[in-house]
């Protein structure tokens, strides 16, 4: 069951619509792509198009690059949208042609994987494009469907299911075989496509070491050691799977002190229910050993989330020493540092006095079960 929520870049996007630009909406498979853009289209009546790129019907017929052919197959649209865009050969050539030849016309472009599409409509699209990303459900857009304390009583399910709208309102057995089947291929099958993968266990190895590592230190040469494979090809790997929204990074903070490690990232999922899946752990919060690193990876993906909702660019980063000293996040805003420490508990916490030494004037919130729907938004 999924209910009518509406996605807060939806405005980002009404925003530049009719005015020149192509709009490209990246996303994980299943986020809500389609759905999004329909409702585009749902006001517009016959002055709509909706064009699925994965059939192969809809592909030839946007193979002839001559204006007058395409505009014979598009008619004369209003707004038309080619979802999983990246599947049409030479897309971008095709795009950037009818925005030149028909410029009232509004195009929205969508794609599972930023590798594909930009690859392939990048240089051709320059200055005629803005690129949009849509996530998982947050916990705030769920704030629709859901009084505050009912929203407060669902956070158990969200950690242990995640955010993914086919998901976020089912019963527990309904969301474990949806999110199974969602993580165990779909999910990233285009890196097998473009990486064209024999072994596909490779990858589903490389994600469940990830998986077990969130919130830690990862290191691309253990990773490599582990699956009998080069540092190049996992740092390769890590890469797609960040590009095919499954994944993302959090840098380093390092600026002052010898003493700060600079080099290893931190790994975190875009959506913490296929982490879950992808190592089968579907337990309740009160009976976890990880419940700390998911509830980092909550936080730190839900502002993530919340900064795009508010359009604010933020620097984001962790900070570590060698001597083990550590802030789970740091972000740097018009030249301001503000540092945040995740507590599953609501237990006190103080500022590491080598930070604050480093860098003073840096503001410093402990993020907590009580607290925390000020910290994303809600």
């Amino acid at each position: 069951m999924q209910k009518n929520i509406t996605r807060s870049i939806k405005t980002q996007m009404e925003g530049w619509l009719y005015r020149g630009k192509v709009l490209i909406l990246y996303g994980a498979r299943q986020v809500g792509k389609t759905t999004l853009s329909k409702s585009f289209l749902e006001p517009l009546g016959d002055q709509g198009l909706y064009l699925n790129c994965e059939i192969q019907s809809v592909q030839s017929a946007l193979s002839i690059r001559e204006p007058a052919v395409l505009r014979r197959f598009i008619g004369n649209k209003k707004l038309v949208v080619f979802d999983e865009a990246q599947y049409v050969p030479g897309i971008g050539e095709i795009l950037k042609l009818l925005i030149d030849t028909f410029p009232d016309m509004q195009i929205i472009a969508t794609g599972s994987s930023s590798f594909q599409l930009a690859d392939r409509s990048s240089e051709a699209l320059t200055g005629r494009a803005l690129t949009f990303e849509l996530y998982p459900f947050s916990y705030t857009e769920l704030s629709q469907a859901f009084a505050p304390h009912e929203l407060k009583a669902q956070l158990d399910f969200w950690l242990r299911f995640g955010f993914y709208p086919d998901i976020a309102f089912s019963s527990e057995t309904d969301a474990r075989t949806l999110l199974d089947n969602l993580s165990s291929r779909y999910l990233y099958q285009d890196v097998l496509e473009f990486e064209n993968l024999k072994r596909a266990e490779v990858l589903v190895q490389l994600l469940q070491l990830l998986a077990l590592q969130i919130g830690q230190l990862v290191s691309y040469h253990e990773l490599a050691n582990t699956l009998k494979i080069s540092s190049q090809t996992v740092e390769r790997y890590i890469n797609l799977l960040e590009k095919a929204f499954v994944i993302f990074r959090l840098l380093p903070f390092s600026r002052n002190l010898r003493s700060e490690i600079g080099k290893k990232n931190k790994i975190f999922f875009y959506d913490i229910g296929i982490r879950n899946s992808i190592i089968q752990q579907y337990q309740p919060m009160e009976l976890r050993s990880d419940k700390g690193a998911l509830w980092e990876n909550f936080l730190v993906v839900e502002r993530l989330k919340r900064l795009q909702q508010l359009t604010l660019r933020s620097n984001r980063y962790f900070w570590r020493t060698y001597q083990d000293a550590e802030i789970d996040y740091i972000e740097e805003r018009d030249g301001r540092l503000s540092a945040y420490e995740f507590k599953w508990q609501n237990k006190p916490a103080r500022l590491p006095v080598a930070f604050a030494n480093a860098y003073p004037g840096c503001d410093f919130t402990v993020v907590h079960r009580d607290n925390f729907e000020d910290f994303i938004g809600e």
